[in-house]
């Protein structure tokens, strides 16, 4: 990172693991691999969302299908104010219960995992969204950094 500052497109990989949609029933982001990057940082933001809004939980996949996945320990900072853009301390969220989601509006979640804490053989992140009880406008973005192989194009970390 220069003094400038980060120039995402080129330092990062940006793959859009969960599309902005609508979900009333148990969600699943796309699969993606952290196999030439050192740190993941998962951006979810959720829109309308109403008194059970589901859960969080990211789970290490040995694969793309996955053929292996266990849920993980992870840390996060949240925002579930009004404010919009004043995150909250470093929180652990437990691998058999996840992030309990704010009933709020508007709220984002910034998930942090290193490599290091994956399992051996087990280079693939999924994260999951329990069943919310009502529609909920969701969304998630991955950034990959810390790549093994840098350049101004970089390659696919979902297939």
């Amino acid at each position: 990172m220069g003094a400038k500052g980060i120039n995402v497109a080129e330092e990062c990989h940006v793959v859009n693991i969960l599309p902005p949609q609508s979900i009333s029933g148990a969600t699943v982001a796309d699969i993606f691999s952290m196999e030439n990057y050192a740190h993941a940082t998962i951006i979810v933001t959720a829109g309308s969302t109403n008194a059970d809004a589901g859960n969080i939980t990211i789970e290490e996949c040995d694969d793309f299908t996955p053929t292996n996945d266990t849920a993980i320990d992870f840390y996060y900072y949240a925002e579930t104010t009004a404010a919009g853009d004043t995150l909250g301390a470093r929180t652990l969220a437990e691998a058999a219960t996840g992030i309990d989601v704010s009933a709020n509006d508007n709220i984002t979640y910034v998930i942090e995992i290193d490599a290091a804490e994956l399992s051996e053989g087990y280079p693939c992140i999924e994260l999951k969204w329990s069943a919310p009880g009502g529609a909920t406008l969701v969304s998630a973005v991955a950034v990959l950094s810390g790549a093994r192989y840098r350049g101004d194009q970089s390659a696919t970390a979902i297939a």
